[in-house]
């Protein structure tokens, strides 16, 4: 039914969620989770996806083995034709800030290993620009746009309290101009988990949300 629809809309897939819990397995519990992993992996290359996101662990993990496993889900994406892009998680206690996501993708040492961003996570970790700046173009998966609440200060908010974009704390602006420096050509997502929204008209919310992205990148 996905396949029909994104047919008949002349939409496409620019990325898909996620890879989960193989970071932490042990043992055949690893091997388990690799072929949920495969299975993932081939569901997003079907839908023409060229990349999928794999998230790190929640809780606190090695980050040379999360290093490590990430280079085996980037030899399984190989074989199934799409491939997995690193992500952070700023309420996570593994992998939560942009600089560390970054350290994995380089130790990965794999022509394919990227990262994807994400506004609010760079905000709610204290990540910086030269965070950012640091990254080249064309390492950058994926841009997931969203903003932060303003009732919570940084490295509290969860997944609930992202807002609309223009509504938070975010500098988003500043992002989207970085990005523009290194001449990122990929794809801009709207993220939102916010309940609130989610109560809303969602045609309402994407007009709204396309027209507050139009506004920031400009």
């Amino acid at each position: 039914d996905v396949e029909k629809e994104l047919d008949a809309t002349g939409l496409f897939v620019p990325c898909t969620i996620a890879l989960r819990l193989w970071g932490e397995a042990e043992g055949f519990e690893y091997m388990i989770q690799l072929d949920e992993v495969k299975r993932r992996m081939e569901l997003a290359a079907r839908i023409g996806s060229p990349y999928i996101v794999a998230t790190p662990p929640f809780m606190p993990c090695d980050i040379n083995q999360i290093a490590s496993r990430y280079r085996d889900l980037l030899e399984i994406g190989r074989e199934a034709g799409v491939k997995p892009t690193f992500e952070y998680i700023s309420f996570f206690k593994s992998v939560f800030r942009t600089k560390q996501a970054w350290q994995v993708v380089q130790e990965a040492n794999d022509p394919d290993a990227t990262i994807i961003l994400d506004a609010f996570h760079n905000w709610n970790s204290a990540s910086t620009l030269e965070d950012m700046r640091a990254i080249p173009g064309d390492k950058i998966a994926h841009y997931h746009i969203d903003d932060a609440g303003r009732d919570r200060p940084q490295m509290q908010q969860i997944d609930a309290d992202r807002v609309m974009v223009g509504d938070g704390q975010c500098d988003l602006k500043a992002e989207i101009e970085l990005l523009k420096e290194k001449d990122y050509k990929g794809c801009v997502s709207l993220e939102l988990f916010n309940p609130d929204l989610w109560k809303q008209d969602p045609l309402d919310v994407l007009k709204l949300g396309l027209e507050r992205v139009k506004e920031v990148i400009g």
